[in-house]
């Protein structure tokens, strides 16, 4: 690994931890409509795209933090549905 890379993952760590506090904060949410599913929708589609991209230019860095970042997106849409389901909306 490059010297180089450790900004990569430093950044990574920082911008997972900042997303999983952003769906711990919107699970204790009381209300369930507090993130809109085209948000989860459109970072999903992002993160897939990016991940193709980041795959195809052999960036590990980009490749790790993207498949990373779809794990936030599917963990938040499905925190978000049984949130909903159980609030009854």
């Amino acid at each position: 690994m490059e010297t180089i890379d450790l900004l990569g993952w430093a950044a990574t760590a920082v911008l997972i931890a900042t997303l999983w506090r952003q769906i711990w904060k919107q699970w204790t949410a009381d209300d369930p409509e507090a993130v809109s599913t085209w948000l989860f929708v459109g970072q999903i589609t992002a993160s897939v795209l990016f991940i193709a991209y980041s795959a195809a230019t052999g960036s590990v860095v980009f490749v790790v933090t993207n498949s990373l970042i779809l794990l936030t997106a599917i963990a938040g849409q499905c925190l978000s549905w049984i949130k909903r389901r159980r609030a009854g909306k």
